[in-house]
């Protein structure tokens, strides 16, 4: 996707989560204008049903759908943790997000907790804080703005990272992976 000087592009970017999900919406003007539209969390911790979390997961993808008008939904994958459980919730939420954006149309990208880390800091071991600083850095939050539950600075940062993917010479270009190792190699490839 080629990124035009006057082009303005809307961004959702989603932190799933069964207790807590983060969201963060951008605005993004040209090739590197980035205003921050809305930045939240969702508490889920308070249902005990599984399935109405899941539910107001839902509902609340779609308000913000409705409300912004995204032109991109981002999510971040569930990383593979040892808890089999946790992982199936988690895929379970980021499901029912995914479900929310294809009934409004929408395309779906999702990266991964690193992915989204080194994009954003440098390094895919970076911490919540460290994710959170750089958030406010860049998109210039003031202190006392910035919300005090770090799954909001992650949803966020889910916006920016596919932002940043999409700017990248070789996303611009619309080539990437074997695709791009093959138009860049062609003596290298053996028919």
């Amino acid at each position: 996707m080629k990124i035009s000087q006057t082009s303005e592009r809307i961004i959702l970017g989603i932190d799933p989560g069964t207790s807590i999900m983060g969201y963060g919406i951008i605005r993004v003007t040209g090739k590197s204008k980035v205003e921050m539209i809305e930045m939240g969390a969702l508490h889920l911790s308070k249902y005990s049903d599984h399935a109405l979390k899941l539910k107001k997961i839902f509902d609340r993808c779609v308000q913000l759908i409705e409300t912004h008008n995204p032109d991109e939904m981002a999510v971040e994958a569930p990383f593979f943790g040892k808890n089999v459980q946790s992982m199936l919730k988690l895929g379970r939420a980021q499901g029912v997000a995914f479900a929310a954006a294809l009934s409004r149309d929408l395309t779906i990208a999702e990266y991964a907790p690193r992915k989204i880390k080194k994009s954003i800091t440098g390094s895919g071991a970076a911490s919540k804080e460290q994710v959170a600083g750089m958030v406010q850095r860049i998109l210039k939050i003031p202190q006392d703005s910035m919300p005090k539950n770090l799954d909001a600075s992650d949803g966020i940062a889910v916006a920016l990272c596919h932002h940043f993917q999409l700017s990248s010479p070789q996303m611009s270009r619309g080539v990437s992976g074997w695709k791009a190792f093959i138009k860049d190699n062609p003596s290298r490839v053996n028919s």
